[in-house]
């Protein structure tokens, strides 16, 4: 993992990447208003587009959800990579190279050169292969793939191809494009022998194993002849590109899909994917020739996000024979890997999804899917199954096979259940089973997998442990305080009935909002010193009182002026350091929502507009304190009256210039 990269290499990135283009490659955008773009929201279901994107400040915002950030929040969210891989991605795109602090590791030249060497070299024979599969050699591919129920359409989608039989097909063609043997060699495409060097896959049905990004790096291949002495399974060895327990097949086309639903599908094999996505299970990845590990699980939960929520789900299909029953409870025991609720889908009569879409239809994958079990009911039924219930030994067996299984359990509030479902299995009281599993934990008296439990995750802190967030409710509640305060205070010295608290006047709500919203998006229109001196007490919300504090904490509208790439993001890394979410998502709403205007000069005129109305307002709040001052003035105090007065008249003076713009 590369270390700290430079502030001023990051800013560089961003402010050369294009937003636009790289969440088009996701969602299909349209205009929305000067300088804004919408479409669907990539990270929730929706048939509303409320998806806006502004590309000139390089901020996203769905208006649906609430998701909100830059292009390096989308790149992280949408493929599950880190904020150092988002960066170093984008500067490969954008031509910026990264400097790294002192003492932090950086990616080196020439390795990042052999492996873009790589990279080219996949794709050259990822088409070779491909365009082999459409000659007459490749007759007996087409019909396996066409008895599997998959047709052209299908095997364009997923780059299926062929090998020809023949020892150096592809070596031959590679090196008539320029690659040196030592390069085809490091691929992995070809292997080393008596006979020298040889391609790997001859005769072969192949898919091309493709990274997050959807580059290709490297290939899974199926036996098609009789004479053919190798496994029924090939895939590429471990290279500089291809390392099996850190790939999914099928990830690229299914991220999107898992991000939105927050479920990842797990199958056993390429033509399992493919049914699986056909089949309109568009969720579905699979393990490269190894069983499902530790690095995968890390893979899964970066896309679901499941280390905050806790709300995503696992599914896991095998087949119904030994072999997938082992899977299962392979998968059993990287199940505290997950805060996601994880399933296993386990088909009656042993079918996997391509036997099942073709046999059975497309809806009977879906089915298959949606009748997931607990992972944790499969895996006790899986320990009680090895046991005679007929007899007493044979149910304290499974009860105690049973025990270590629901021990495991994290969350503290289901175990209870499981209790109670062992028992019912068994025909034994709960207490049996409840004690059972009491001496089959840890010595420390607590589940296996950590200090608590999953339930408690989700949950969250209890009430007594919980603290408010920097300038949220406790903030808004002392705003209303004071104001009652003020109100109370104006009651006593002049009169006029109990002091109430009034609503928030939308008009001036409305008028708030918008300053800020043009504030952030277009600071060239906003006089700096009279903007960032504004009295907080201006903003009659709370929430757009802070928006306001952010601004001030971000160096105000002169960095705006100054640094307009960068100038909302650093107000929203602003809100997120003060720990306020929902602060950081109203500045991201603000940055985004097309302002209501058709054209430059109207977006200029608004602009002007709407901000000389909020300084109008600050004048007729500071116009009104000084009445007040002057009311309670002794009259015979002529030098004090006197200074109050020649305010007001300055002041009435610049609100009538201000009115102009307005």
């Amino acid at each position: 993992m590369a270390g700290l990269i430079k502030r001023e290499d990051i800013d560089e990135v961003r402010s050369r990447a294009r937003l636009d283009d790289v969440v088009g490659e996701f969602v299909t955008l349209r205009g929305a208003g000067v300088g804004s773009l919408k479409g669907l929201c990539p990270f929730h279901d929706e048939r509303t587009p409320s998806f806006h994107v502004r590309p000139q400040v390089g901020m996203y915002h769905c208006f649906g959800c609430g998701e909100s950030g830059d292009v390096f929040t989308f790149l992280q969210k949408m493929d599950g990579v880190t904020f150092v891989e988002a960066v170093e991605r984008m500067a490969e795109r954008t031509g910026v190279q990264l400097r790294y602090e002192e003492g932090a590791s950086g990616p080196d030249r020439e390795e990042v050169g052999r492996r873009q060497r790589l990279v080219e070299m996949h794709q050259v024979a990822e088409s070779f292969f491909r365009e082999q599969l459409q000659g007459n050699a490749a007759e007996e591919a087409r019909r396996y793939l066409a008895d599997r129920g998959f047709d052209r359409a299908a095997v364009d989608r997923f780059g299926v191809g062929y090998a020809p039989r023949g020892w150096d097909n592809l070596l031959r063609m590679l090196r008539g494009r320029g690659f040196t043997t030592e390069e085809i060699t490091a691929s992995g495409l070809v292997s080393e022998g008596r006979r020298g060097v040889y391609d790997r896959f001859r005769g072969r049905i192949l898919w091309p194993i493709r990274d997050v990004t959807g580059r290709t790096i490297g290939f899974g291949a199926r036996k098609l002849y009789e004479d053919d002495q190798g496994p029924k399974y090939l895939n590429t060895p471990e290279t500089a590109l291809y390392h099996k327990s850190q790939v999914l097949y099928g990830l690229d086309l299914a991220k999107r899909e898992i991000s939105k639903t927050k479920r990842v599908v797990i199958v056993e094999g390429y033509t399992d994917v493919m049914a699986a996505h056909l089949a309109g299970v568009g969720q579905a990845v699979a393990t490269c020739g190894t069983a499902f590990g530790e690095e995968h699980a890390k893979i899964v939960s970066r896309l679901l996000g499941d280390e905050s929520s806790g709300a995503g789900e696992v599914v896991f299909t095998f087949d119904g024979d030994e072999a997938g029953q082992k899977a299962a409870l392979k998968a059993f025991e990287l199940e505290q890997r997950f805060v996601a609720q994880t399933f296993v889908a386990v088909e009656p009569d042993g079918r996997d999804p391509a036997d099942l879409r073709q046999q059975a239809g497309d809806p009977a994958v879906r089915d298959l899917i949606e009748s997931r079990r607990p992972l944790f009911e499969f895996a006790i039924t899986q320990a009680i199954a090895r046991y005679d219930l007929s007899t007493v030994e044979g149910r304290v067996g499974a009860m105690r096979a049973a025990a270590p299984v629901v021990a495991s359990i994290r969350d503290a509030a289901i175990r209870p259940g499981y209790e109670r479902f062992v028992a019912g299995q068994l025909g034994v009281g709960i207490d049996e089973v409840a004690e059972a599993v009491r001496r089959s934990q840890p010595a420390a008296g607590r589940p296996r997998g950590g200090d608590r439990g999953r339930g408690e995750r989700q949950r969250g802190p209890a009430p007594q442990q919980s603290r408010p967030q920097q300038g949220g409710s406790q903030e808004s509640a002392a705003y209303e305080s004071r104001t009652a305060g003020r109100i109370e205070a104006y009651a006593e010295e002049f009169g006029g009935g109990p002091a109430v608290v009034p609503e928030y006047d939308p008009a001036a709500v409305r008028i708030e909002r918008s300053a800020l919203q043009v504030a952030l998006q277009q600071p060239q229109f906003v006089n700096a010193t009279l903007f960032d001196g504004l009295n907080g007490e201006v903003f009659t919300h709370p929430d757009l009182r802070r928006v306001h504090t952010c601004m001030q904490d971000a160096g105000g509208i002169r960095t705006g002026l100054a640094e307009p790439a960068t100038w909302p993001e650093k107000v929203l890394g602003a809100a997120t350091r003060r720990g306020d979410e929902r602060i950081a998502t109203l500045v991201g709403a603000l940055t985004v929502e097309p302002l209501p205007a058709h054209d430059a000069a109207g977006v200029e005129r608004y602009s002007r507009g709407i901000i000389a109305r909020l300084f109008d307002s600050d004048m007729a709040r500071i116009a009104a304190e000084l009445h007040s001052r002057l009311q309670r003035t002794d009259p015979t105090d002529l030098e004090t009256s006197s200074a109050l007065l020649n305010q007001l008249q300055i002041l009435e003076q610049q609100r009538a210039r201000i009115r102009q713009l307005m």
